[in-house]
């Protein structure tokens, strides 16, 4: 669709390098995959969603341009709603692990000092604080409140659920990337591996986080 791929947008890649909507489209897609394979919450992509959506605005806008009975019409109709169901799939998924592992990622996001380096946003900071609160109310009038005094110590950070980070996923390797070390193979040693361009693996996700961090590498 050419709304998507020849318009060049303000957002910016990693090396300052203007791009296309339809490149930040496959970043958000990618995102999104991610996001759905990943056993943990990734880094915030709001750039890109929020390049995405002022993109379908200015897409839709340009429809009303068209006759009512012109053919394209209905296909850019349908490319419109499916970059609609990527941004909301993909909102969707980062609020159920919010959610999920709200303390978790509330302790892990205040160790952090570099902004940059966040992955969640500040509107799903408050989201994911007032969910916590909610939890501890509830559980606070649902159970604490029927029990003997003695016994209504209450520690939020106990009820903590973690991500499984030991858990296997499939990947694709977008940068060469040398000698990343796989800690404790399964045979009670470490194990260092080459990752070539291009290449997919099985392997945990713990050793590889800081590459799909750093986009060497892609979940598929």
């Amino acid at each position: 669709m050419s709304d998507t791929e020849e318009d060049v947008i303000e957002r910016s890649d990693d090396e300052g390098e203007p791009m296309t909507a339809s490149e930040v489209l496959q970043k958000l897609e990618e995102a999104w995959i991610t996001e759905r394979m990943s056993p943990t919450l990734e880094q915030n992509q709001s750039e890109l969603v929020d390049c995405m959506l002022d993109q379908i605005n200015q897409m839709a806008e340009n429809l009303k341009r068209l006759k009512k009975h012109d053919f394209r019409l209905a296909i850019h109709k349908m490319e419109i709603d499916r970059i609609r169901y990527i941004i909301s799939s993909y909102l969707r998924v980062r609020l159920e692990k919010i959610e999920r592992y709200a303390h978790y990622l509330l302790q892990k996001e205040a160790g952090i000092t570099d902004e940059s380096m966040a992955n969640l946003t500040p509107q799903e900071v408050t989201y994911a604080k007032d969910y916590a609160s909610n939890l501890e109310s509830h559980f606070q009038t649902l159970v604490l409140q029927h029990v003997p005094e003695n016994l209504r110590g209450f520690d939020p950070t106990k009820m903590s659920v973690k991500p499984n980070l030991d858990s296997y996923i499939f990947l694709r390797v977008k940068e060469e990337t040398q000698g990343v070390l796989i800690d404790d193979s399964g045979e009670g040693r470490d194990e260092e591996v080459d990752l070539e361009e291009g290449s997919q693996h099985l392997m945990r996700y713990k050793p590889i986080s800081h590459l799909v961090q750093s986009g060497a590498v892609t979940l598929i």
